[in-house]
């Protein structure tokens, strides 16, 4: 789940890099949030993009300190923010930003200063420098929360030996191949109910057509129900039945509380949380309050499984239930017993929280650009049925034998990431674009403009899932190798639910595609908010047809 208000910022537009890069900023020029530019000297030719070759020559190595920014003050440039309601679209305002002082620019807002990139070249760089634990920067309302109200914190929080440790031990059963086949028939299951649900619903109250019955609806509110169902169902290993007629109320309230605390964190960053703690301030009530209802549904659930897996050990079977069945990760971990529950609750309590709006939103827009893309939509559904029949219902089988829809989870996340930023601090002084960054400096990549540079992808406001079989390992117009695809983070520290979040997706994808055929009206637009992540103000509809 995708840090830093800076998150869902990455978004930016589809103005060429090229075209801002071509003129060099003197010193002390800057430009204000909106875009503005001040005090503009053409001085020559700075490369938009350029080796470790490039970037030491010429002129020679550069400061820190000429790095075109946005403006020195960043409480002066926090106001601007406030004023114009610029959280909303901060990926806007970094991609005008791009476009006008060039690949790269330091922005302080706030309490917080940071340098921000976007080519994958200088992406590789920043990477290189990581260290063994690898930092980014700590989205502190929610260490806040932690702190004030007692909570241990998961690995998303930590840093350093404590968080490598931790993250470890985690990796064993939510990353790692063996772990996920355990998980994924978990998936499966609440994917094929969730279609079925869908075809009951579309044979009963759609329209009759030649070839069947079409429905048209607003997808959101399902697909937030089955992102919450499928991951309680591998985090807990138990079902909740948000697909009965009558959803539970305590769940929905769970979902609503998830996105207010997403929504409330990106101006949070900015300010000083303990002394909004402190001051009893609005804004921190509303983010605090998100957290407890979200810790509270989290404890509900957890004690439910630890009971029910005590109960299974006094039988004398294991937390892995009877003849090694898979009851969930809490029941995993449980069993292998290195972490004790207190940081065992702190981590799945995060791993719930972050899996509901990362990965129903990209649902929400892979759905469409395969309703407005039938092309597209008929190639993928023309390997996904071979692969289905190959596997005889395998899931795990199926999806290997169709890697388009690993391609179109790739390419959704490429246009429409889900709003993190991926940043760094380097441990030791690294150069950018011909410019000195000390260590410590928290460095990050902006994934919007990264995903639709012309610098970077050929054609980018093209939906082309078959491009990241020919070019997610090749060098490209960008360079930087493999570093074009980054909604889930790199490394050691890239998110910790990847693999959770991408077979759900990609499950879901297919059981939707082998059902349905998908369409949205020719004058149907795609409207987005940005808060913490990217979310459709008006979320499109989507007629499923059946096929």
């Amino acid at each position: 789940m995708a840090v830093i208000v800076t998150i869902c910022i990455e978004l930016g537009m589809c103005v060429s890099v090229r075209q801002a890069a071509c003129v060099r900023i003197q010193r002390g020029m800057c430009v204000c949030p909106a875009g503005t530019v001040a005090g503009l000297g053409v001085e020559g030719v700075n490369p938009a993009r350029g080796g470790p070759a490039e970037r030491g020559g010429g002129r020679g190595l550069r400061r820190f300190e000429e790095i075109p920014h946005t403006g020195s003050s960043g409480w002066l440039n926090l106001v601007k923010f406030w004023r114009e309601d610029r959280f909303k679209l901060l990926h806007k305002h970094m991609e005008r930003t791009f476009n006008t002082l060039g690949p790269i620019y330091r922005e302080r807002l706030g309490t917080q200063s940071t340098v921000n990139i976007l080519l994958p070249s200088d992406i590789s760089e920043l990477f290189r420098s990581e260290g063994l634990h690898p930092r980014r920067m700590t989205l502190q309302p929610w260490a806040t929360h932690r702190e004030t109200r007692q909570h241990s914190k998961g690995v998303f929080l930590k840093n350093g030996a404590e968080w490598r440790a931790d993250r470890l031990l985690l990796n064993r059963e939510v990353m790692m191949a063996p772990a996920v086949r355990r998980f994924l028939p978990l998936l499966d299951e609440v994917a094929r109910d969730f279609c079925c649900q869908l075809a009951t619903r579309v044979e009963k109250d759609g329209g009759k057509e030649e070839r069947g019955h079409s429905l048209t609806i607003d997808p959101s509110p399902d697909l937030f129900r089955f992102a919450l169902e499928a991951s309680c169902h591998v985090l807990y290993g138990e079902r909740i039945g948000l697909f009965s007629t009558s959803p539970s109320q305590e769940s929905q309230k769970f979902i609503f509380a998830v996105e207010r605390m997403l929504a409330t964190t990106p101006p949070l960053l900015y300010l000083p949380p303990r002394l909004l703690w402190r001051l009893g301030a609005p804004l921190w009530t509303q983010h605090a309050t998100a957290w407890d209802i979200i810790f509270s549904h989290a404890e509900k659930r957890i004690q439910r499984g630890v009971q029910r897996l005590r109960s299974t050990q006094a039988a004398g079977g294991g937390s892995g239930g009877a003849e090694g069945e898979f009851t969930g990760i809490l029941g995993q971990l449980m069993d292998k017993g290195q972490l004790s529950l207190e940081l065992i609750r702190a981590n799945i309590t995060e791993l719930m929280a972050g899996g509901v709006d990362t990965t129903a939103v990209p649902l929400q827009f892979a759905l469409y650009e395969l309703g407005r893309n039938p092309a597209v939509q008929e190639q993928v559904r023309v390997q996904v049925k071979a692969a289905w029949a190959r596997a005889g219902g395998d899931a795990h089988k199926a999806l290997q034998g169709a890697p388009l829809l690993k391609g179109l989870v790739k390419e959704t996340l490429r246009l429409y990431p889900v709003g993190i930023t991926v940043q760094r601090y380097p441990v030791r002084d690294i150069i950018i674009q011909n410019y000195h960054i000390p260590a410590g400096t928290c460095v990050q990549a902006c994934l919007y403009p990264l995903g639709r540079s012309r610098d970077v992808f050929q054609d980018p406001e093209r939906f082309d899932p078959g491009r990241w079989g020919t070019q997610e390992s090749g060098e490209g117009p960008g360079g930087g190798g493999g570093f074009r695809s980054l909604a889930f983070g790199f490394g050691a520290r890239q998110c910790v639910g990847r693999r959770i979040a991408e077979n759900e997706m990609q499950l879901l994808l297919m059981h939707i595609l082998l059902s349905f055929r998908l369409s949205v009206s020719s004058s149907e637009e795609l409207s987005t908010k940005y808060t913490l992540i990217l979310q459709p103000e008006t979320p499109p509809r989507i007629t499923f047809s059946t096929l």
